[in-house]
């Protein structure tokens, strides 16, 4: 089972969530990272040997952060006007259905009924 570490772009209530379903979660905000660059948040992660949730695209660019060279980076695309509630409905479901496999060092984007994964 992958640990997460939880950008402070997502809900507060998505770590709480997922642990609930079992995952170990880390959210940057309990750490000292609030407003980290993406570098910082990005070795955290690394170095937690986790998988990122996020909602920055910056994260999506694979010379930046390529694919295979990481334990995972899943993008969140929701709509701004979508609630809290239903975001981590969708996101949970959505991270329920992938394996670990699936995690490790592919870039995933989860919208709304979708997800997309470019493979290492």
């Amino acid at each position: 089972m992958p640990t997460f570490v939880v950008d402070e772009d997502m809900p507060r209530s998505t770590g709480n969530i997922l642990k609930g379903f079992g995952y170990e979660v880390k959210d940057i905000r309990d750490y000292g990272l609030r407003g980290a660059d993406d570098e910082g948040v990005y070795q955290f992660a690394q170095d937690n040997k986790a998988v990122l949730i996020t909602g920055d695209m910056g994260f999506s660019n694979i010379l930046h952060f390529p694919v295979g060279s990481h334990f995972g980076i899943v993008i969140a695309r929701f709509p701004s006007e979508m609630s809290t509630q239903e975001i981590n409905s969708q996101l949970v479901g959505r991270l329920r259905e992938l394996t670990d496999q699936d995690f490790k060092g592919n870039l995933i984007i989860i919208e709304p009924g979708n997800i997309r994964m470019r493979k290492r």
